[in-house]
Order: C-alpha cells, then sequence, then structure tokens
C-alpha cells in the first residue's frame, strides 16, 4: 500500500506538471493583446513595447514559463497585468466563496442520492422506486441554470425568504448571512448532481441485489436489509465513488454558471472577467487551480478505492 501511494503521489506530480504546461501553452493561443488592452488604442508601438518589457512579455516563453512554475511552487501565482493585484491573494478570497459552494452543493448531492438509490433500488418495480426512478430522470434533465433560476423566482421573489444574489463583503465574518446567500446555490447543484448521482447509486445497489453471494447470505438466515449492511454495501461503493469523483469535478464546473446566476464573487466568475480581459497570468492560476483540483480528486477517489476493497491493495 505504502509503495503504491507513494507511485501515485509521484503520478499525481508529474500529471501536474504536464497540466501546467498545456495550461501555459494554451493560453498563449488566445488571440489579442493584454499590452494592447492597458495601453488603450492610440498607443505607439514604443508605448506597446514599453509595457510588454515591463510585464515580461518580451521574454522567451520558455523563460516565462520557468518563472510563473517557480512561483506557483512557493504558492505565488504572480500578479495581474491588469492592476498589479497578487492573484494568490485574490483566489484566496475567491476560494472562500467557491469552496464552500461546491462542498456543500457535494454534500448535499450525497444525502439526496444515497438513501433515495438506495431505496429506488431496495423497492424496485414499485411505486416508490418508480417514483424516486422518475424523479431522478426529470432532475437529470433540468439545466442548472434553469433550476436557479426558478429557485429565485421563488424563494426570493416571490417568498422573500432567501436572497437572491451577492455575498456578503466582509465575507464570512457573518457566518449566518454568508450560508443564506449560498443556500439557494447549494440547492441547485445539489439537486441537479444528486439527481446524476441517484441513479448510479441506484444501479450499484440493483447489482448486489441480484448477486451471488448477497444471495448466499440471504440462505444463510439473513434479512435483505442486513445482507445489504453486512455485505452489499461495500461493493456497491466502489462504482459510486467513481462516480462521485467526477460528480466533484463537474461540480467545480458547475460552480461557474452559478456563481454567474446568483452573483457570487467566486473563482468561476473572476474566470470569466479575466477571460474577458485576457489578464493571462490570473487566467493561468485559475485555471491551473481548478486541474489541481480535479486531479488531486482523482488521487483521493484512487486512495478511497484501496480502503474500500481490500483485494485491490494487493495490486502493485
Amino acid at each position: 500500500m505504502t509503495f503504491w501511494l507513494l507511485r501515485r503521489v509521484a503520478l499525481f506530480a508529474v500529471s501536474l506538471l504536464v497540466a501546467s504546461v498545456l495550461v501555459f501553452a494554451l493560453l498563449r493561443l488566445l488571440p489579442g493583446d493584454v499590452a494592447a488592452t492597458i495601453a488603450g488604442t492610440d498607443a505607439t508601438p514604443q508605448r506597446l513595447a514599453a509595457i510588454r518589457a515591463e510585464l515580461g512579455l518580451d521574454r522567451s516563453l520558455p523563460a516565462q514559463y520557468g518563472s510563473w512554475l517557480a512561483g506557483v511552487l512557493r504558492g505565488d501565482f504572480g500578479t495581474s497585468q491588469l492592476n498589479g493585484a497578487s492573484v494568490s491573494a485574490e483566489l484566496g478570497r475567491k476560494l472562500s466563496v467557491t469552496a464552500p459552494l461546491v462542498l456543500g452543493g457535494a454534500l448535499l448531492a450525497v444525502l439526496v442520492a444515497l438513501p433515495f438509490g438506495v431505496l429506488a433500488a431496495v423497492r424496485n418495480r414499485t411505486f416508490v422506486g418508480t417514483g424516486i426512478s422518475a424523479v431522478s430522470q426529470v432532475g437529470i434533465a433540468v439545466p442548472t441554470l434553469w433550476l436557479g433560476l426558478v429557485l429565485v423566482l421563488v424563494f426570493s421573489v416571490q417568498l422573500g425568504a432567501l436572497p437572491a444574489q451577492g455575498f456578503p463583503v466582509d465575507g464570512w465574518a457573518d457566518p449566518g448571512s454568508a450560508a443564506r446567500s449560498l443556500v439557494l446555490p447549494w440547492v441547485a447543484l445539489g439537486l441537479t448532481e444528486g439527481a446524476v448521482l441517484l441513479r448510479f447509486v441506484r444501479s450499484a445497489v440493483l447489482g448486489v441485489l441480484h448477486s451471488d453471494f448477497l444471495r448466499a447470505a440471504r440462505a444463510k438466515g439473513l434479512t435483505k436489509g442486513q445482507a445489504l449492511r453486512a455485505h452489499g454495501f461495500r461493493n456497491a461503493a466502489l462504482p459510486v465513488v467513481s462516480v462521485l469523483g467526477v460528480q466533484l469535478a463537474t461540480l467545480i464546473v458547475g460552480a461557474v454558471v452559478v456563481e454567474r446566476v446568483f452573483t457570487l464573487p467566486g473563482v468561476g466568475s473572476m474566470l470569466v472577467v479575466d477571460v474577458g480581459n485576457r489578464d493571462l497570468v490570473k487566467v493561468q492560476g485559475e485555471v491551473f487551480l481548478v486541474v489541481a483540483a480535479v486531479l488531486v480528486i482523482s488521487l483521493l477517489v484512487d486512495v478511497a478505492h484501496r480502503l474500500i476493497d481490500p483485494r485491490l491493495r494487493e495490486v502493485r
């Protein structure tokens, strides 16, 4: 297990390095010139050249990449090319919104998917099971953007129970106010992603219910519920954990849409604005952070598989 974990961490580090190269190289293919954005439409060639030299854009691409990567390894994502602000500091502030948004949405998705997915499998071909499956299908078909707008219309405009948009200026200084601002975004993310996860939970539990080892446990006198708790859930957890990892990555991407709908000052909103401004240093940091988060999730899913299934611990 230790050797495998070291090898897996090494693979994660190599993947992160390759991702950094791709992020840096692909962003250089974007059209436009940040120097022209700063200088304005009437800038002279001399003025543009001076700005490029000031920003380090006159250096070779390998030199620019090396400087950026060295800073990332120190936790410094550089400074904005437009306003000179620290990218690391701004990412930290935006993450205080995006991280709770994604984690809260994931938690709600799990709380919806696990009990109702198991119930739909256990009560398969009954009114309850069929009803849960039908509702989950509708949830999969509903776009997060549309659900967010409906939630705003009902709970903010008509009932006035929750804020429609925005986030407290002082952040989490008032946890209650900050949490109220995220309730509707949590629901929009959690319900749509929970519907997808519910289908996988149902399929995984159904597969276990028809397995030979569960029939053997039932033959020994265990009830369906006892057999599931003793032998079934661990086996059903493997595909569910894999899908949950994919769902977490989807939530990170989906957070961009939700942040725009609810005007949340998160990493997603920041990325959209910075792409429009062609602030390459900030976009690099934001995209690399998202890629790193997805790679970390992949690593954690692999570790979880090893912990759940002892047979995998024998595979090197």
